[in-house]
């Protein structure tokens, strides 16, 4: 074959289900790997297209046009600078290396900075949809050297999922910013994922439903305003039976989940750049909650307490009706936290565009989105999207369930952190007044730290013991 035009390393199933997805569209391929069972996995699966597997560097390199666009789909950290340095003595001035997978912002900026001064352009992408959406359309949020993105936008975007005719892809801003948005983006869907673990917990322990129950609320639930991605597999998820065992599977799955580390960064991104993100740091708590099983089974034991019954006081369409709010909020927190990085790092972010390419093949894709594009496209420079006219109407129609759903669940012994997280948000971006005058009073005794009044204008400080 001619040449090929675009090239991945990494022919796991991510990577190999995005190669051919390239293929598919009509587009020439290669693709490499140092294991020869992935290599021989890719020959297999791609008959009939314009692939061929390598599993020698120099001759992958070699098979790719010029310039070389090569995206690498392989694990986050040292894996990554492992394959640029064996790439970098095979490639030229001009050559385009694509980090598709979820490397840490501040490590994208470093590579940027490193292959730069050697003439080798670089792109940080976020790519979200798992294997299915790699093979079948994922949403691509790319950053850095716009002329780069110019060379392989073509492909990135015939490959994407598409809304109403429109690619999923785009490049959203300078820099690292595909790699930030990407990790906001899986901050949110951190949020969002316990704030629906919280609504099934209250179904099943505080209202006594039966998974197949629950399942059949969810998807209930996914025909309406809660539409979205998250909300359909999770009525899919409850449902499947055990194919080991009678019964459901969920209910035989160990309480204890896993984290690869992309909800933290959010986390702590937001409290350096002091963005208030508190149920996304909820979320990230809860899983880190959830690993100590030993120890939450022996407290179990030493502070018994009775669950619900929750079944006759909270109806399932104030569930419903709170939990959209605290998805309004968690979108909201999000995409607060990528206008204040937009701002301090210069990335020049659109998040009418985000918005956009997030409606479809990423995780977190949902019908709000659309709701979401269209403020962001009335009020571009809107700060959080509370502020908005379209959004004060859902929250005020919403926010009194997500305040019964919070107290109510909280009064039957159940752990909703996220609701409640949810909630305390909305009550303190609402109140013009916050107990801080008390705080600064207390900085002010023990550190002189001083103080603003209301009635003067001025900094003070004061002699609060006169003992001392």
């Amino acid at each position: 074959m001619d040449n090929a035009q675009f090239g991945m390393i990494g022919l796991g199933t991510m990577g190999r289900n995005f190669l051919l997805n390239v293929a598919e569209n009509g587009f020439s391929a290669s693709g490499y790997d140092i294991d020869a069972e992935k290599v021989s996995a890719l020959s297999s699966e791609s008959e009939g297209f314009d692939v061929k597997g390598f599993e020698g560097v120099a001759e992958f390199v070699d098979s790719l046009e010029r310039p070389r666009k090569i995206m690498m789909l392989v694990p986050a950290g040292k894996p990554v600078d492992s394959v640029i340095g064996s790439l970098l003595p095979q490639l030229q001035e001009g050559d385009i290396i694509i980090d598709g997978g979820n490397s840490h912002f501040p490590d994208t900026e470093r590579r940027i900075a490193e292959l730069e001064a050697k003439g080798i352009r670089f792109l940080g992408v976020g790519v979200s949809g798992g294997a299915e959406g790699a093979r079948k359309g994922p949403s691509i949020m790319a950053g850095g050297d716009p002329s780069a993105y110019g060379e392989v936008r073509t492909v990135l975007e015939a490959v994407a999922a598409k809304v109403d005719e429109e690619p999923c892809a785009a490049r959203v801003g300078s820099g690292s910013a595909g790699h930030f948005v990407k990790m906001v983006h899986n901050g949110i869907e951190y949020g969002l994922m316990q704030l629906i673990c919280e609504a099934y917990d209250i179904m099943g322990r505080g209202m006594g439903l039966e998974a197949d129950g629950i399942s059949e609320v969810f998807e209930e639930w996914d025909s309406g305003e809660l539409n979205s991605f998250l909300i359909e597999i999770t009525a899919k998820v409850l449902a499947k039976e055990d194919p080991d065992g009678e019964g459901n599977l969920v209910d035989k799955i160990l309480d204890t989940a896993g984290q690869k580390g992309t909800g933290r960064w959010t986390s702590e991104v937001a409290l350096e750049m002091g963005v208030p993100i508190p149920t996304i740091d909820s979320a990230v708590t809860m899983r880190q909650i959830s690993s100590f099983k030993e120890r939450r089974v022996e407290l179990e034991g030493e502070y018994p307490k009775v669950i619900g019954p929750l079944g006759d006081v909270l109806a399932i369409g104030t569930l419903a009706k709170g939990l959209f709010a605290a998805f309004v909020l968690t979108y909201a927190q999000g995409l607060s936290l990528l206008s204040e990085a937009s701002k301090e790092k210069e990335y020049g972010l659109d998040l009418e565009q985000i918005a956009k390419i997030w409606r479809g093949g990423c995780i977190i894709r949902a019908a709000l989105l659309e709701d979401i594009r269209k403020a962001y496209a009335q009020k571009p420079g809107l700060e959080n999207l509370i502020l908005h006219a379209s959004f004060r109407e859902i929250l005020v129609d919403s926010s009194n369930a997500l305040r019964e759903v919070t107290v109510k669940s909280t009064d039957a012994g159940l752990p909703s952190y996220c609701f409640a997280s949810s909630l305390a948000y909305f009550d303190a971006f609402t109140s013009g007044r916050l107990p801080a005058n008390l705080l600064q009073g207390q900085r002010d005794f023990f550190g002189a730290h001083t103080y603003k009044r209301t009635d003067k204008e001025g900094t003070f400080t004061t002699q609060w013991d006169n003992d001392q």
